[in-house]
């Protein structure tokens, strides 16, 4: 049985020891390669470098380590810079972050670290949950504060912003994500990216900005 998820997101007080960074380094190899069920805890104590009884000394059990590695995953995603200065165009804005944002979700790493969440998440919903608000949420609800100033400034004109965030990530991930995430394919090429990007920067101005001479 799974340990309440809510208690094991909680930090530990030896949060910043090196033999803790140590398992955790070396579960997340083992969580990446193997997957949660895959994943025994004398696999992890291997590829750590420790005896099992000291990882049962940091963690009680694999459902807790898996859930700290998600904490400190979404943490590290959820803190990326993207830059959404608000005095920055919006050109440029897009065009970058959108650059950045598919360059992050097409990696090895980035998307085994997505499907196993995804695979665990009916079974755990609190690490879920958690990832979404922290990476996903985050980031829409950033984005949406950046559209906002433009739409005071009278650059776009947008009625829903949270809605026209999460539509441009959308189609920035078009031909890329679900493919390379469902291993269809290869990483995409850096100028497939920037095709599908600069394509959706397109659609995004053509719907949202404002016309010119239009009155604030």
């Amino acid at each position: 049985m799974v340990a309440n998820s809510s208690a094991l997101l909680s930090p530990a007080p030896d949060d910043d020891s090196a033999k803790r960074r140590q398992i955790l380094e070396g579960a997340r190899a083992v969580f990446l390669e193997l997957g949660f069920d895959g994943a025994s805890m004398g696999e992890i104590a291997r590829a750590a470098g420790v005896s099992k009884g000291t990882l049962y000394v940091y963690f009680a059990d694999k459902a807790s380590l898996f859930t700290a590695i998600v904490e400190q995953e979404s943490i590290a995603q959820g803190m990326l810079s993207f830059d959404f200065a608000p005095e920055r165009d919006v050109e440029t804005t897009l065009r970058g972050f959108g650059l950045a944002y598919i360059q992050l979700l097409c990696t090895p790493r980035g998307a085994s670290a997505i499907r196993t969440v995804m695979a665990i998440a009916e079974r755990m919903p609190d690490i879920g949950r958690r990832y979404y608000e922290r990476v996903i949420a985050n980031t829409v609800g950033r984005f949406a504060r950046y559209l906002e100033a433009h739409v005071t400034s009278g650059t776009l004109r947008i009625d829903d912003c949270e809605l026209a965030a999460s539509q441009f990530m959308q189609m920035c991930q078009a031909t890329l994500f679900l493919p390379f995430i469902f291993q269809a394919t290869e990483p995409p090429s850096a100028e497939r990216i920037e095709y599908v990007v600069d394509s959706a920067s397109w659609m995004f101005l053509a719907a949202y900005r404002a016309p010119a001479g239009e009155p604030n």
